[in-house]
């Protein structure tokens, strides 16, 4: 069993074209054995965003601090601090942060991991 604080994982800039002031903790992934899920945290600094991207994965989302927007096909919607979000496979999506503090999430997504940065 693994029992550690996020804050105790690397944090690394995420890379991807698009992505502006957004960093990523792999929490559970390949190094840790996790064969069918694994775990993320970002973070986005105020103004920060992911990339507008899509997989062919789905993927859920727990917002655990800040608030900012999710863009996806079906419009931009508030998020904020407690909600869940579920992204369908090839939905393109995008997280921006709108608040004049961090806004951080975590995401669970199918194994393997492309865990891009």
């Amino acid at each position: 069993m693994k029992v550690q604080p996020i804050k105790a994982h690397r944090q690394e800039q995420v890379c991807l074209d698009g992505a502006i002031g957004a960093r990523i903790r792999i929490l559970i992934g390949p190094d840790d054995g996790a064969r069918n899920f694994h775990m993320r945290h970002f973070e986005l600094e105020p103004g920060g965003c992911t990339p507008h991207h899509q997989h062919n994965y789905e993927h859920e989302v727990l917002v655990w601090e800040g608030t900012g927007i999710a863009k996806s096909e079906q419009g931009d919607r508030p998020i904020k601090r407690g909600d869940v979000l579920y992204i369908a496979p090839n939905e393109k999506h995008q997280f921006c942060n709108t608040g004049e503090k961090p806004c951080e999430f975590i995401c669970l997504i199918p194994a393997p991991c492309d865990c891009a940065r």
